[in-house]
């Protein structure tokens, strides 16, 4: 699965990652690593939703990122 969208950082329990998704959708992001994690980044990521895990942040199902590419 691709998806495109914005990296943004939300100040919940301890703070989470997640991907702003042009399909309008919210993913919390697992995996990649330190560079996509810049408040604003537009990136474009290959991976998939894990649709087995629940996390304390609850800000959308995690995407788990196999690889990715900045925009």
């Amino acid at each position: 699965m691709t998806l495109t969208g914005r990296v943004v950082y939300r100040d919940v329990e301890g703070g989470v990652w997640v991907l702003e998704a042009e399909d309008g959708r919210t993913y919390q992001l697992a995996g990649g690593d330190r560079k996509i994690k810049k408040d604003g980044q537009l990136i474009e990521v290959e991976g998939h939703v894990d649709n087995d895990v629940m996390t304390i942040g609850m800000s959308g199902p995690v995407f788990n990122v196999a690889s990715y590419r900045f925009k």
